[in-house]
């Protein structure tokens, strides 16, 4: 039970997962959010961009400490062991059965609208769900098939993402002008500018999912925090350059009008059509690489708990010779739910300018926030010896991440879905629990 896995990836796989995942989906369909929250000011949105930079920059670089004293399976459920077990077990009851499924099956819906745009498709919600469901369900075949195949398919598809981000942000500095678009900022309404956070937050997120291969990364202990250190600030600076310049080209009222159809826009009015149908290609097989590395983590993340003997019949998902098999079924199962949830809080528009995701993702730096608190601890008891890893960046950390919760309850519903998180976590925190009583007790 205790075997590691085989080390099958290197520091660029890391770094490509990491990329991969941030960039891909939302800076494509968010950025008309973003400008709508901050009442069409580019120059605001440029503000909370850096602001909620903070909690990937610093939160990666926190979390480096944990990747550089553990390289057990697992990833984050491993960092979250460093608090305690029981701790452990709920934070990964939340990952396997909230948190990544319902990212994945909400980037696996972006593929479908992407998908309708290029090929002509009628933009209705079933052919979006559709498309996204079959895609998904390719993502999962494969990455339990074969996971180096998973691993392929993610470096190339960060190498041909990059492409429409960085086009589009040159092709927007050439063309625009920039000055006109700044001096039509809007004062924003009130506090209302802190419901950007939810978009923003859903653009940089993904990086921890990276950490799910930790144990299948050769020289881990060095490979994993380089990674997390050095991926986040290209995703800034790449972003930035993105939203400068498809906000001041096309300008926000614009953008915020044409929606997730404002790339496509850009391109067609400066190059044509055929250079738009390209355009979106790119940009789609960019989403696909998202869903790609969300599936990577997801289906590794049951694994993971059975091997602590988190989940009820944790052997089952050990037995067989595909360590992914059971794990991966169980994942798939899990996402059905969330294509549900996420369907009909569509339909029904119950989250304008918004989705399941953002609150999803919203809960989880209230739980990152507990393993910076831990790594400042364990600087206090000696064991990070770095004054920057240790304090610097976990206090920088926190902050970042309430700065981001504090947004999320400018979200509606996330009362709800915090909830509904805690009480999984709570079902998990109540198994572990029993189930370690049980074990102690010993054969009757």
């Amino acid at each position: 039970m205790n075997t590691k896995p085989k080390q099958t990836y290197g520091l660029f796989t890391v770094i490509t997962m990491i990329v991969g995942i941030v960039i891909g989906s939302g800076i494509f369909f968010k950025t008309d959010n973003v400008l709508q929250s901050t009442n069409g000011n580019i120059t605001l949105g440029i503000l909370v961009f850096c602001l909620a930079a903070l909690s990937i920059i610093f939160g990666s670089l926190t979390i480096s400490s944990f990747a550089g004293l553990s390289d057990e399976a697992g990833g984050i459920i491993t960092y979250a062991e460093f608090i305690s077990k029981r701790f452990a077990c709920a934070f990964g009851w939340f990952q396997s059965f909230v948190y990544l499924p319902a990212l994945c099956v909400v980037v696996s819906w972006v593929v479908g609208i992407y998908a309708c745009q290029m090929f002509g498709l009628p933009p209705t919600t079933s052919n979006h769900f559709l498309i996204g469901i079959a895609w998904a369900a390719l993502c999962f075949l494969y990455n339990i098939l074969s996971p180096r195949l998973g691993g392929l398919f993610q470096n190339a598809a960060t190498i041909i993402k990059l492409v429409p981000l960085i086009a589009i942000g040159v092709v927007g500095f050439a063309f625009s002008q920039p000055a006109a678009a700044f001096s039509v900022a809007a004062e924003p309404e009130g506090f209302h500018w802190l419901s950007a956070v939810g978009p923003i937050a859903f653009a940089f997120d993904g990086w921890i999912v990276s950490t799910s291969i930790a144990s299948e990364v050769k020289n881990s202990k060095k490979n994993v925090p380089r990674a997390l250190i050095m991926a986040p600030v290209f995703i800034l600076a790449a972003y930035l350059f993105y939203f400068i310049g498809v906000s001041t080209y096309l300008g926000p009222d614009r953008v915020i009008a044409l929606g997730d159809e404002s790339v496509a826009s850009m391109v067609s009015s400066l190059f044509g059509g055929f250079a738009a149908k390209a355009t979106l290609v790119f940009v789609t097989v960019s989403v696909m690489g998202t869903v790609n590395g969300l599936t990577m983590g997801l289906i590794r993340m049951p694994y993971a708990l059975a091997r602590r003997d988190m989940l009820p019949k944790s052997g089952w998902f050990l037995k067989h010779k595909n360590e992914l098999l059971c794990s991966g079924l169980l994942a798939a199962g899990v996402s059905v739910v969330w294509w549900a949830v996420h369907f009909f809080m569509t339909k029904y528009e119950l989250l304008p300018h918004s989705d399941i995701s953002e609150l999803v993702i919203i809960m989880t730096y209230a739980l990152y926030a507990v393993l910076y608190i831990r790594v400042i601890m364990l600087h206090f008891k000696g064991k990070i010896k770095s004054r920057a890893h240790g304090l610097v960046f976990p206090v920088l950390a926190i902050a970042g991440s309430g700065f981001i919760i504090a947004g999320g309850f400018q979200t509606r519903y996330f009362p709800v879905f915090a909830l509904i998180s805690l009480i999984v976590m709570a079902a998990g925190y109540w198994n572990y629990k029993a189930r370690s009583k049980r074990a102690a007790a010993g054969p009757h």
